[in-house]
C-alpha cells in the first residue's frame, strides 16, 4: 500500500489528464479501494473484542477477501453507477481515474493487486516493498517509511512540485478546478460558508496532508521506534514476506493474460450495451462565471492570484 502517494497523484492527474473531470472525484476515487476496508485490515478493538485484523493481507488484497476493491472492474462498476445516478461525466470519469491510479500504484508492494478480477485471481506485484499490515497500523507505517515505500512517496512529492506545481496556484484553482466541478464547489461554499480562500485551502489540503504524513511517520520510524532502515528492493527484511500468489511465473503470466483479455471483452460489451448510453445522456459542466459560483457578500476582494 502507499501512504501518501495517493494524495500526490491527484494533482499530477489533474494537470496531465487533458480532460475535464472533478478534482474532488479523483481524490475520492483514490480513496475508494480502501474506504470501507482499511479499518478492518488493522482491526477495531472494543474492550476484549477485536473485529478484523485476523489475516490482514489476505483480507486486504486476496480472494476470498476484499481484494476485489483493488481491481479495475470495481472502479468501472462504481463509476458507472455514479454516471447513471448523477449523469455527471466529470464525476464518473474522475472516480474511475482516481481509483485506477490507486490500484496500479499498489502493485508495488509484495501483496500486489488483482487488477483483472474476476477473470484472474493473480495478484500482480513488482515487490518493491513489503506489505506490513501484519504489524498493525503503527508498525506498518514504521516499516513503510523504513523501506523503498518511503522513497516512493517522496518521489511523488518531488514529481508534483517539479511537473505539476502550477496546480497549487490560486489562479489554477479558479480557472481550471472550479469550472470543472462548479456545482459541488459552489455547494461547499454556500453550505459551510467558506470564502474562496477557504476553498483554496481545502483544495491544497491533500498536498499538505500527504507532506505531513511523510514527515511525521518518517520521524516516528527513525526516533520513536528506531526501526531498521532497509532501502533494498523488497525491504524491509525484518517484515515477513507474504506472497498471495502460489503460481509459477508461467502460470501467473498466463492467468494475467487471460484475465486482461476477459476484462477487455467485458468492458467492450458493457460499453456498447450500457455505458455508452449513460455517457451520451450525461452532461459536462457548462461554462460558468467563477465569480457567480464563489460569490460571497462578506468578501471584499478575490483571493490573490
Amino acid at each position: 500500500m502507499s501512504w501518501a502517494a495517493h494524495e500526490f497523484e491527484n494533482y499530477f492527474i489533474q494537470k496531465h489528464a487533458k480532460v475535464r473531470m472533478s478534482f474532488l472525484a479523483v481524490a475520492l476515487g483514490a480513496l475508494l479501494p480502501d474506504l470501507l476496508t482499511k479499518g478492518f485490515v488493522y482491526g477495531y478493538q472494543f474492550g476484549d473484542v477485536k473485529i478484523g485484523g485476523g489475516d490482514p493481507i489476505q483480507f486486504h488484497r486476496g480472494w476470498p477477501g476484499a481484494g476485489f476493491t483493488h481491481s479495475i472492474l470495481f472502479g468501472v462498476v462504481v463509476a458507472t453507477a455514479v454516471l447513471a445516478i448523477t449523469r455527471s461525466r466529470g464525476w464518473a470519469l474522475g472516480l474511475l481515474v482516481g481509483h485506477v491510479a490507486h490500484v496500479v500504484t499498489d502493485v508495488n508492494d509484495t501483496a500486489g493487486t488483482m487488477l483483472f478480477f474476476p477473470f484472474s485471481l493473480e495478484n500482480i506485484s513488482t515487490g518493491m516493498w513489503r506489505h506490513a499490515a501484519v504489524l498493525g497500523r503503527y508498525g506498518d507505517a514504521a516499516a513503510y517509511y523504513s523501506s523503498p515505500g518511503g522513497i516512493w512517496d517522496m518521489c511523488w512529492l518531488v514529481v508534483v512540485l517539479l511537473f505539476a506545481r502550477q496546480t497549487l496556484r490560486a489562479s489554477y484553482f479558479r480557472e481550471v478546478v472550479v469550472p470543472a466541478d462548479p456545482r459541488v464547489w459552489g455547494w461547499i461554499h454556500r453550505t459551510f460558508h467558506l470564502p474562496e480562500r477557504g476553498l483554496l485551502a481545502l483544495y491544497r489540503g491533500l498536498m499538505f496532508y500527504g507532506g505531513c504524513r511523510i514527515v511525521a511517520w518518517t520521524l516516528y520510524a527513525r526516533f520513536q521506534t528506531d526501526t531498521p532502515w532497509d532501502m533494498s528492493w523488497g525491504g524491509p527484511s525484518f517484515v515477513e514476506r507474504v506472497d498471495l500468489s502460489p503460481s509459477s511465473l508461467g502460470e501467473a503470466v498466463w492467468s494475467v493474460a487471460v484475465g486482461a483479455a476477459g476484462l477487455v471483452l467485458l468492458l467492450l460489451v458493457a460499453w456498447k450495451v450500457l455505458i455508452r448510453r449513460l455517457w451520451d445522456r450525461g452532461y459536462d459542466p457548462p461554462a460558468v462565471n467563477v465569480d457567480s459560483v464563489l460569490a460571497d457578500d462578506t468578501r471584499s476582494a478575490h483571493a490573490p492570484r
